[in-house]
């Protein structure tokens, strides 16, 4: 693992250690910043789903942040089941921000400029990828 994965996975442990479940946390900001995206869950079993979409999209983003073992590969099928859905794809990538942002708010002084740093650039790779996928 470089530095920059090693401090992508620190911010989700440290804010795991403020908060026992990021789901709801990071929901209300995608919900708050996107307020369509509501519509586009459902609300029998929604909480797990939910629960479950986010778990999935912090594996693939520690595994493509480090060793690429074969977590990352979820993005690019989800872009595509996405767009089948017809999620536009700047929403698509602007989950993996709000999830960046709930972490830096968690930490408050401990997010460093470094920290800063790495998701950015973790954030344009993403995003690089995802537009490679189609």
């Amino acid at each position: 693992m470089n530095a920059a994965s090693l401090l992508i996975e620190n911010s989700f442990e440290r804010a795991a250690s403020r908060c026992a479940d990021l789901t709801p946390f990071v929901y209300r900001r995608l919900f708050d910043l996107h307020p369509e995206t509501q519509a586009m869950f459902r609300t029998d079993g929604g909480d797990l789903v939910k629960g479950s979409m986010l778990a999935l999209t912090i594996e693939a983003i520690l595994d493509f942040a480090g060793e690429r073992r074969g977590h990352f590969r979820l993005i690019a099928c989800e872009v595509a089941s996405h767009d089948a859905y017809g999620t536009p794809r700047e929403l698509f990538i602007a989950f993996f921000a709000v999830i960046r942002d709930a972490l830096r708010d968690l930490l408050g002084d401990e997010w460093t400029p470094e920290i800063a740093q790495s998701w950015d650039t973790l954030l344009a790779e993403i995003d690089a990828f995802a537009a490679a996928a189609t």
